[in-house]
């Protein structure tokens, strides 16, 4: 684990990857912007029917109506949260379960193409987990000492 860390930080050090770094965190906030503000704002994210499956799940999820406000609240909350420095880790803790659910969901219903970018997406966020390792092994091991 050592070993790790040591490239970790010698890594955070060189400038390209500093602006890879803030490129990638960047991105990510892209990606959730207009999905989280079309289910923050009650509209539909999708103009496609419910006889097909597709839009037959976005329909269901759609009328549900405070989770659907609420699933876009939280895609805009760690978003912003990546953009803010300080912020970034925790960003990057709430992006990480969402991001994965919706990977798993345009997988398992076939989406074509999508789940290349999503899966990018989970790469990405991954890499920025990777980026705040020492504040990762942080929290594992307050979780560790709790229980």
């Amino acid at each position: 684990m050592a070993s790790i860390s040591s490239f970790q930080t010698s890594i955070k050090q060189k400038k390209i990857i500093i602006l890879f770094t803030w490129f990638t965190r960047i991105l990510l906030f892209l990606g959730f912007l207009p999905s989280g503000l079309k289910k923050l704002l009650g509209q539909r994210f999708t103009l496609i029917g419910i006889d097909d499956p597709i839009g037959f799940f976005f329909e269901a999820l759609y009328r549900t109506g405070a989770y659907w406000n609420f699933l876009g609240l939280m895609q805009l909350t760690a978003g912003l949260l990546l953009l803010i420095p300080r912020t970034s880790f925790l960003g990057v803790l709430i992006y990480l379960p969402i991001i994965i659910n919706i990977f798993i969901i345009v997988t398992a219903m076939q989406f074509t193409g999508t789940p290349y970018v999503v899966g990018l997406m989970v790469l990405a966020n991954l890499y920025l987990l990777f980026w705040d390792l020492d504040k990762a092994k942080r929290l594992v091991s307050i979780i560790f000492e709790k229980s």
